[in-house]
């Protein structure tokens, strides 16, 4: 597996409270509001225990993103994977501040379509992003996503029903 990513385990927990608590200010503006538990070593435990039993299913593949010196540094998820005819998922991801500007988003999304593509077998990955991501929007874009289309009211994040750009990246296009 690329040395930018990893399954996430059990153990990030404490590592991904405290990113969540430095990093509070900078991601609400792109997330949905969270209550303070989520911040807390217990809370990261509870979502990463649901992460996992939905890679249990095969439903999802739950990444942390990990800086030049192998720390936790964001998250990265395939999410609602889908076999039969249509062989997709969703991708989202986030990455703390300070380590914004370094290309490891991009790093992580190519890595993590690598393995959706081959190790997955999978035709499509789609991501979604707010209007006014252009960060994100240029990760895509350097990973090889094409923009597809508008979402109206698509999710609520920072506790509002907002527009997303809508971006796919197909196999075929690898």
């Amino acid at each position: 597996m690329n040395s930018r990513i990893r399954l996430i385990t059990l153990r990030d927990d404490a590592a991904l409270a405290e990113l969540h608590r430095r990093n509070r200010d900078f991601l609400a503006p792109w997330e949905p509001i969270r209550n303070d538990d989520y911040r807390t070593a217990d809370g990261q435990r509870a979502d990463i225990e649901r992460a996992l039993a939905s890679h249990d299913r095969g439903e999802a593949m739950p990444f942390v993103i990990l800086d030049d010196d192998g720390e936790v540094a964001g998250r990265l998820t395939l999410s609602g994977i889908v076999r039969g005819s249509f062989q997709s998922c969703g991708m989202g991801y986030w990455l703390a501040e300070d380590q914004t500007g370094k290309g490891l988003a991009t790093e992580a999304v190519r890595a993590v379509l690598d393995i959706a593509f081959t190790e997955l077998g999978l035709h499509r990955v789609q991501a979604e992003t707010l209007l006014a991501n252009v960060a994100s929007q240029n990760v895509l874009a350097r990973a090889g996503f094409e923009r597809y289309g508008l979402a109206p009211r698509y999710l609520k994040i920072a506790g509002e029903w907002q527009d997303h750009l809508m971006f796919q990246r197909l196999s075929d296009a690898a």
